[in-house]
């Protein structure tokens, strides 16, 4: 074997030394730059258009508010992607067919899509998108959101890498299992999260009644006269109800945890708790409940305060214009104060009552004598 060492040959036109081993030249530095030739052109296409789309779709998604694939009739994710790869086919086929032409040629070498190798175009929709992404993420603590943020990172690094197949690779991959991963606890958090009430919902309390110790409490809690919050006042006040009842409950101590168990009525778990021991915690919760008071304006209040508060700032121009007092504005129209109440049936586990559905049915049991003897106390 011979083993040599040239600056330059016509093999190498560049300044960069070669090694020739038995007669075969082997360059000793990588070109810094990435390009691409004619040949290869449609690669040049694919990856360009996967560099915009993609962040460009993950945007859309930040950006719009979710209503599902099918969204009256109108199946846009699919019929998105569709004219998506639709696209990037056409501009792959530029000079191959006549219909696609050698136009793309040239587009392609604008300075918006030129590769180097992230056209700028795919940058900034990544930049923009990672952004949206992570303010989703920080307001509402979504797994989705978490996940597009963190699939955008590897997905970034892969267009960077688009000379090594490993490296192109293995990201791609990871931006795929981590958006998959993504969709699998957002899955799970809708399935088990109750958003308007915040609380774990009713499958919830069926995987915690599953791995119960021998000993454990379960309360059900309803609320009082809700379906007159709803007929009085509205859907929007019954809510708003709701909210109230379930940030109480999420405070309840003695190691109770609540969960929402369907409409106006709530479960609280008190694993390891004898009865006995529950029922000071039921009964803080239920004064609690019944000791806030909370505000609420009709809708013909609310369109007299708009009112009133545009008369307002016309007076107040006039005033600053003449240089006269303002009269202060009378307090009228003021917000009916609400007392909610609640009432709670309680039961334990015991020889007769030996699994948690039987338990739940006799904390219902005891839930309806609550009502039937005036409602707003704890009944066993």
């Amino acid at each position: 074997m011979q083993i040599r060492i040239r600056g330059t040959s016509s093999i190498n036109s560049s300044n960069d030394p070669l090694i020739v081993v038995d007669g075969m030249p082997y360059e000793t530095q990588i070109p810094s730059d990435f390009n691409f030739g004619a040949a290869d052109f449609p690669l040049h296409a694919v990856l360009t258009a996967t560099a915009i789309f993609v962040p460009a779709n993950i945007l859309i998604v930040s950006m719009l508010p979710e209503r599902g694939i099918v969204y009256f009739r109108n199946y846009r994710w699919l019929l998105l992607g569709l004219v998506e790869v639709l696209l990037t086919a056409w501009v792959a086929t530029a000079g191959h067919t006549a219909l696609s032409g050698t136009a793309w040629h040239s587009a392609l070498d604008h300075w918006l899509l030129k590769a180097d190798p992230t056209p700028l175009l795919g940058r900034i929709f990544m930049a923009v998108a990672f952004t949206a992404a992570l303010i989703r993420a920080w307001k509402q603590r979504s797994p989705l959101d978490v996940g597009m943020a963190g699939a955008l990172i590897a997905f970034f690094i892969a267009c960077e890498w688009p000379d090594r197949p490993a490296v192109y690779g293995t990201f791609m991959f990871a931006a795929g299992a981590i958006l998959l991963l993504a969709v699998l606890q957002e899955s799970h958090r809708m399935a088990f999260h109750d958003e308007l009430t915040a609380l774990p919902s009713r499958r919830a309390l069926q995987e915690k009644l599953a791995a119960l110790a021998p000993a454990y409490t379960i309360a059900m809690v309803d609320v009082d006269h809700f379906k007159k919050f709803n007929d009085t006042h509205g859907h929007d006040t019954g809510d708003q109800v709701l909210k109230l009842v379930g940030a109480r409950l999420g405070q309840i101590d003695g190691g109770g945890k609540a969960f929402r168990y369907g409409g106006e009525e709530f479960a609280v778990l008190f694993p390891d708790r004898k009865i006995e021991e529950a029922l000071p915690h039921l009964e803080t919760l239920r004064k609690s409940i019944e000791d806030y008071r909370m505000s609420v304006r009709t809708e013909q209040q609310r369109r007299s305060d708009t009112r009133r508060k545009g008369d307002r700032r016309t007076a107040t121009q006039s005033s600053l214009a003449l240089n006269v007092p303002q009269t202060p504005p009378l307090r009228s129209n003021r917000p009916d104060w609400l007392s909610v109440t609640v009432s709670i049936g309680a039961a334990q586990r015991t020889e007769l009552l030996d699994t948690p559905e039987i338990v739940i049915r006799a904390a219902d049991e005891a839930l309806y004598r609550a009502k039937g003897t005036g409602r707003n106390r704890v009944s066993t």
